[in-house]
């Protein structure tokens, strides 16, 4: 797929955020209505938790069964247990608990062969486990890391992979003190950024796989899941030696995404072509203002420069949610920005709730 395409330059990515930048003054809410551009000035603390509730109470009334442990569901229940732990709500930790059950509180996949996609599941019993005090869920992941650490280290070969495995191995390295998974994280991390050579250092942004090196398309989900694991890392892993490497992409990535994004606060599919699906996609903005939120909490990113940003972000996934508390606008699985086109204003998606949640929670400890 990448014959023929250009290589895209970093001065091409900032062009093309200054052209969004220029776009308009106005934003289109789920039912097409128009609006004010966003501000930047930071949301009520109150606020946010309301809209959390409204999304989150929405989607369990109508998912009574809480589902599988697959990495769509379980990104859905890293949101949930966020604000499950922002609220102290024991209904969010009752259906939590029984998700959990549901999937025998074992990591999906066969032992030995499991896949990063299969890793999302052991985020969410970390989450459940430092809710509850369940130690038996941490064996259990502790078990599953086990497994990365006497695997291959070429295996995340797509870049969602990041967001699925590496805060799984950054959070038992802080666990159990052992430099062993943090060493696997390294390794496997180099193979995918530099030996495979999924991030542009030119565009300082991630391509999904191989199929795309070198081309326009940098899809905004696929950099959101990048930033997001970037961001969950730094939040978890003790003092690495390599700890500055990831730091430093979470910060070109923002950079990049501070450039990419609309004027009504989101962003579009393909951050590489403001031309190419120029509408406002929900779970990569999700992603990507969450990214940015922790990485100023954190203290990675400039505030001045990154608050504007999280603030219009996040109006925009106001924007986003419907009178009844479902999500829309959210691009169902794929790996490109052609994956589901066009993008049904109405769509919702469990990792894309998950997003929003995530999001959400994010802001309001930024806030809070």
């Amino acid at each position: 797929m990448g014959d023929g395409h250009r290589s895209l330059s970093r001065r091409s990515v900032l062009g093309a955020g200054a052209l969004l930048a220029l776009g308009g003054a106005t934003r289109t809410t789920r039912t097409g209505r128009l609006l004010p551009s966003p501000s930047s000035r930071l949301p009520l603390r109150a606020d946010v938790l309301r809209l959390l509730r409204r999304v989150d109470d929405a989607w369990i009334a109508d998912h009574p069964a809480p589902g599988d442990a697959d990495w769509a569901r379980s990104t859905y229940l890293g949101g949930h247990l966020a604000l499950t732990r922002l609220t102290g709500d024991p209904r969010y930790l009752r259906y939590a608990g029984a998700w959990a059950d549901a999937n025998d509180r074992a990591v999906p996949g066969t032992p030995g062969a499991r896949t990063a996609d299969d890793l999302c599941a052991a985020q969410a019993y970390l989450d459940l486990a430092a809710l509850t005090g369940d130690r038996a869920l941490v064996r259990t992941v502790v078990a599953a890391a086990d497994e990365v650490v006497a695997g291959p280290d070429d295996a995340w070969w797509w870049v969602d992979a990041l967001h699925m495995a590496m805060p799984v191995l950054s959070r038992v390295t802080a666990l159990t003190g052992d430099d062993a998974y943090a060493t696997k994280l390294w390794t496997m991390y180099a193979d995918t950024k530099h030996r495979r050579g999924l991030y542009s250092y030119d565009a300082e942004l991630w391509w999904r796989d191989a199929r795309f090196v070198g081309g326009p398309e940098f899809w905004s989900r696929g950099n959101g899941w990048a930033a997001a694991a970037h961001a969950k890392v730094l939040g978890t892993l003790p003092r690495h030696g390599r700890w500055p490497e990831y730091r430093s992409n979470l910060q070109g990535v923002a950079r990049s995404l501070l450039a990419t994004q609309r004027a009504d606060g989101a962003w579009s599919v393909d951050l590489g072509q403001p031309g190419h699906f120029p509408v406002p996609e929900t779970s990569g903005t999700a992603l990507h203002v969450y990214a940015l939120a922790a990485g100023v909490r954190l203290g990675m990113l400039d505030r001045g420069a990154t608050l504007p940003a999280v603030a219009r972000g996040w109006q925009a996934l106001v924007a986003a949610v419907a009178p009844d508390g479902s999500v829309g606008r959210v691009q169902p699985p794929g790996d490109s920005p052609e994956s589901g086109q066009p993008v049904p204003v109405t769509a919702e998606e469990d990792f894309g709730v998950g997003a929003l949640l995530l999001a959400g929670c994010e802001v309001a400890r930024l806030v809070g």
